[in-house]
């Protein structure tokens, strides 16, 4: 049989409210559990630590503001610390659809972090009066945003990206060799190294790095120290700047203090920012993700250019089958993260007079994005570029029998001319060397010499 839960009433403006007993949060918490039953996700992980160090900084700096007492100030660094360490990550229940300023979510950590280190003191520490200090939901909430989406950027984001970079460029190297088809519409075209190819995906991922790194820039600001509505009412002159530059000392991270409050609580535009650099970094990794299913594709009856890593069964019904399962998983982490971006963008919208008031759908997008496409890009290059294997053979077959050679004719014969040699290579199943010797006056030397694939794909790089 299940075991009852157990209550205790807790107390706050409003009246009483029933709280599990075990819980370290309070009232507010309970409400907003009770209000908001909507989707049972949670902000991650990365935005409670970050939120936490917030709090434990602020406590830090009120402490050598001479605003909070010593041992009551180094009771919260360590019951915050607790929290960002995510020894309690089981006391944060509360939905991210909520009160748009994040309210319930700072008042979570502020009860929870109450609780911890009224216990460390010996005496009570107030959630509100004292966690709190120098501090609003509409200050806090907008900072935390820009800690979690740097640190979850940094540690997750960038490097995965650098892996599938550096992954792309290391293959493309082995393969520099293989000469295959390329391909415009779908349809033959002249032919490209596959290093080219992997080539131009490596350049899009570090121009995608580039993006990233270019918009953290804007993330750096924080918006701790306007307060409520950027006015700074009720926290020092001081507090703002030595926050900023606390939290940069305890996450080696180049955080500020933003230069208008009131732009940094009204506004989302940095997050807007960075969500969509994610979005065109997505974009990138869709067009290789594709590319790659596509050359896989077959293995009889597709384009066969590479084969990428079995790594499991394929089908349920059909023995023996096996499907690009990783270009296809990073294909739907895309999606994912471009759906995101959208969301973001409307919420960045929802900035009414002197507060966004879709903070908490902020966070929870831009942070999945920052996540998903780190992992994707890792699992991207480990399991699918990395191990695939380039079907050499039928690769240059393939580009040796392209009617589409021609073209490098142009230039000796016309293209009027070189139109009429590859419909008849093509209509006859010959090689358009074969048609160009019986129809033009070129040598086989010649032919030779214009028709060879590896010597067409000298170009397509700046020097």
């Amino acid at each position: 049989m299940a075991v009852e839960q157990e209550y205790r009433i807790e107390v706050d403006s409003m009246g009483d409210v029933r709280v599990p007993a075990t819980a370290l949060y309070k009232a507010q918490t309970q409400r907003a559990v009770d209000n908001f039953p909507i989707s049972g996700i949670r902000f991650p992980r990365t935005f409670i630590r970050a939120l936490a160090l917030v709090k434990a900084v602020a406590a830090a700096v009120n402490r050598d503001l001479g605003e909070m007492p010593g041992r009551m100030s180094e009771a919260i660094q360590a019951a915050a610390s607790e929290v960002a360490d995510g020894l309690h990550d089981d006391q944060f229940p509360v939905d991210i659809f909520q009160t748009g300023s994040g309210t319930s979510t700072n008042m979570n950590a502020n009860e929870v972090i109450a609780t911890l280190a009224s216990g460390k003191l010996g005496s009570p520490v107030h959630p509100n009066d004292h966690v709190n200090m120098g501090q609003s939901s509409n200050d806090v909430i907008p900072t935390a945003i820009h800690v979690s989406a740097y640190l979850e950027t940094a540690s997750t984001t960038l490097p995965g990206l650098e892996q599938l970079r550096s992954t792309l460029i290391a293959k493309a190297e082995s393969v520099d060799h293989v000469v295959k088809m390329g391909r415009t519409h779908l349809m033959d075209a002249l032919p490209i190294r596959l290093s080219q190819e992997l080539g131009g995906w490596a350049v899009q991922i570090a121009q995608g790095q580039q993006r990233v790194r270019a918009s953290l820039s804007r993330i750096s600001p924080l918006a701790l120290g306007g307060t409520a509505i950027g006015t700074g009412v009720n926290a020092h002159p001081e507090f703002g700047p030595r926050v900023a530059k606390g939290l940069s000392a305890a996450t080696g991270l180049p955080f500020i203090s933003s230069r208008n409050y009131f732009a940094s609580l009204s506004s989302q535009d940095a997050a807007v920012e960075l969500s969509g650099q994610f979005k065109t970094v997505a974009v990138s990794m869709m067009k290789i993700a594709n590319d790659l299913r596509w050359m896989n594709s077959g293995p009889i009856a597709g384009l066969g250019d590479i084969a990428l890593p079995s790594l499991q069964p394929g089908s349920s019904i059909m023995p023996g089958k096996v499907n690009p399962v990783i270009p296809e998983a990073v294909a739907m982490v895309c999606a994912q993260v471009i759906g995101n971006d959208a969301t973001v963008t409307v919420a960045g919208q929802s900035g009414n007079f002197q507060l966004n008031v879709m903070l908490p759908v902020v966070a929870h997008n831009l942070l999945e994005s920052a996540r998903l496409l780190g992992a994707a890009a890792s699992v991207l290059a480990d399991q699918a570029v990395a191990g695939f294997e380039a079907n050499e053979d039928r690769a240059r077959d393939l580009a040796e029998r392209n009617p589409i050679l021609v073209t490098a004719l142009n230039p000796v014969i016309g293209y009027e001319k070189g139109a009429a040699v590859a419909k008849r290579a093509y209509a006859e199943g010959r090689r358009v060397k074969e048609v160009a010797a019986e129809d033009t006056d070129l040598s086989a030397e010649d032919l030779e010499r214009l028709l060879d694939p590896l010597a067409m794909t000298e170009g397509g790089i700046a020097k």
